[in-house]
């Protein structure tokens, strides 16, 4: 195994672990990381590991496992791990947003915006990184902007809108937020007709969007990030749900971050079947290749069928 791959899973682990995890349990789990047959050259080698990983600033932390303090685990602490959100007030996410769109032609004040507003999935904007904030794909600027606006406010807005299979229909939305996935702009709101919370992609509006009176606040811890899935079936909205059963050496993280993902009980033979989103192309297929023997395709018939394509032309080539 790379050694960067043994460093990446030896953090994963320790970050997902409910409590901290004995060398034993981390030599067993990760075994074929540390797969020495002396069990002293192993804990050498995780030991060269953990220090490499402190020296890179992961907080690896050594705690006692009894109440003799004689046994100790391992464990990584959240709060220490990640950074903190960055936050915004909807005043200064509106400032943000402006200079977006009225700064110079070298994209340098694009650019800065996106710095500043990548991760605040708590605020208006979300998902913002490595794309642009300016209207592209279909999106005017003026619509945009307006949903922008309706968010700000609060104003619920109507507006014509086409499904992706070319359903039209006339929708009533209290917006709480703009979200950027896949090179797309969605709005997301509650929808007031379905009394749920659904996200709406703008460049699918048939007609500007007009104020419809007071809107209402978003639920509590709500983000907007996650009413808009992304995956890996790749950019754009799940159509269906894939069945796909993993082996026990990579089920603890292959679904780790996947929104959507329903992870089901485990199999006699250890194996665990999970569900996960698809949607259109083939980057659901390419995904699941990727875990080589340790995953197999339930259904649909379709996606099955795609791996085989893609396993084909891979022996043929």
């Amino acid at each position: 195994m790379h050694p960067l791959e043994r460093l990446v899973n030896l953090v994963a682990l320790l970050l997902e672990a409910r409590v901290p995890l004995t060398f034993e349990q981390i030599h067993e789990t990760l075994h074929e990381a540390y797969d020495q047959a002396d069990v002293d050259t192993a804990k050498r080698m995780f030991e060269r590991d953990k220090d490499v990983l402190r020296d890179i600033g992961v907080p690896i932390e050594v705690v006692y496992t009894d109440a003799w303090e004689i046994e100790h685990g391992y464990t990584i602490p959240k709060d220490r791990y990640y950074l903190p959100e960055i936050t915004f007030s909807p005043e200064e996410i509106s400032a943000l947003f402006v200079a977006a769109h009225t700064g110079g032609e070298d994209g340098t004040a694009e650019d800065a915006v996106r710095k500043l507003l990548y991760g605040a999935e708590g605020g208006v904007l979300a998902g913002v990184a490595g794309v642009p904030l300016t209207a592209e794909g279909g999106v005017s600027d003026a619509r945009l902007t307006a949903a922008a606006e309706a968010v700000l406010e609060r104003r619920s807005v109507g507006f014509g809108y086409r499904t992706a299979r070319g359903q039209a229909s006339e929708r009533r939305v209290d917006p709480y937020g703009l979200v950027c996935r896949g090179g797309h702009w969605y709005l997301v709101g509650l929808d007031r007709e379905r009394e749920e919370i659904r996200a709406f992609r703008i460049s699918r509006l048939s007609t500007d969007l007009t104020v419809a009176g007071e809107g209402s606040e978003p639920p509590e811890g709500f983000r907007a990030g996650e009413h808009v899935q992304a995956g890996p079936w790749g950019p754009g909205e799940p159509e269906e749900r894939a069945r796909i059963a993993f082996s026990p050496d990579v089920i603890w993280w292959a679904t780790k971050g996947i929104a959507g993902a329903d992870v089901g009980e485990t199999r006699p033979d250890g194996w665990v079947e999970v569900a996960v989103p698809a949607g259109p192309g083939d980057g659901l297929a390419s995904w699941v290749l990727s875990f080589g023997p340790d995953a197999e395709v339930l259904e649909p018939a379709s996606l099955r069928e795609e791996i085989v394509r893609q396993l084909e032309a891979t022996l043929a080539s």
